[in-house]
């Protein structure tokens, strides 16, 4: 497969030497495997290459774009207007939203994939799993109860830091939370809001939490979501619900 037929930017990364093959295709973004470039120090890495806004699936996007700040005054207006440039803007601020989150979370030790690079729509990152063997999402295993139980437990950590942080991911499901060796490593954050600036950042926290709630209540593995979210809110030191 040529770079070239899976994105221009990817000729611009100075972390991918080859694209190998893809792993996924979501609402938003295709993933590709890649071989990394030698400096790197790995073997591997992720390119997740995201959808113009006028072709991905996950087009509503006003609630996440909340309290996110363009000090251009051209700028806002262009987007207020939904003007060619004002899609380019927000496609752009979609992407950098996902990377700024990534490092951010990494470096407090969320368990997130560690970002290399941001270019153009593409943004390269920590590769889970093996050319033979991506990881997969938590929806595709099969948990025993003890293990239900434990992972379920360190999602919920992993909200919890999140918040302290001052991030809701606002999409979490199992389809984004990759399971490997016993491991979780969560993806997907280009839709995370700042709690401290997006009105609606904890009934998204809510829905997150609903989502982790109904797919391990399946699993015995119950928990009061309603109560959870709310206690995972006050314990991070946001204002009473």
């Amino acid at each position: 497969m040529e770079a070239e037929k899976v994105s221009p930017s990817i000729e611009n990364s100075n972390c991918i030497a080859r694209v190998l093959c893809r792993v996924s295709s979501g609402k938003e973004a295709d993933v590709y495997c890649c071989q990394a470039c030698d400096h790197l120090g790995v073997e591997l890495v992720a390119a997740k290459v995201f959808r113009p806004l006028e072709t991905r699936g996950f087009r509503n996007d006003a609630v996440y774009r909340q309290g996110r700040v363009i000090r251009d005054e051209r700028l806002r207006r262009a987007c207020r207007n939904k003007s060619r440039t004002g899609r380019s803007v927000q496609f752009n601020m979609w992407v950098s939203s996902e990377y700024e989150t990534l490092q951010l979370l990494h470096a407090e030790g969320a368990r997130v994939p560690a970002p290399c690079e941001s270019v153009g729509d593409t943004i390269v990152m920590e590769y889970i799993g093996s050319r033979d063997r991506p990881a997969p999402t938590l929806n595709r295993v099969r948990l025993s109860d003890r293990d239900a139980a434990r992972v379920c437990r360190e999602i919920l950590e992993q909200v919890s830091l999140w918040l302290s942080c001052g991030r809701v991911h606002a999409d979490l499901s199992p389809y984004n939370i990759l399971y490997l060796d016993g491991m979780i490593t969560v993806i997907d954050f280009p839709q995370a809001v700042d709690p401290r600036r997006n009105p609606a950042a904890f009934s998204l926290l809510l829905r997150d939490v609903e989502r982790i709630a109904g797919y391990f209540g399946r699993l015995n593995a119950r928990f009061d979501a309603p109560d959870t979210a709310r206690r995972i809110w006050s314990d991070a030191g946001y204002p009473g619900i």
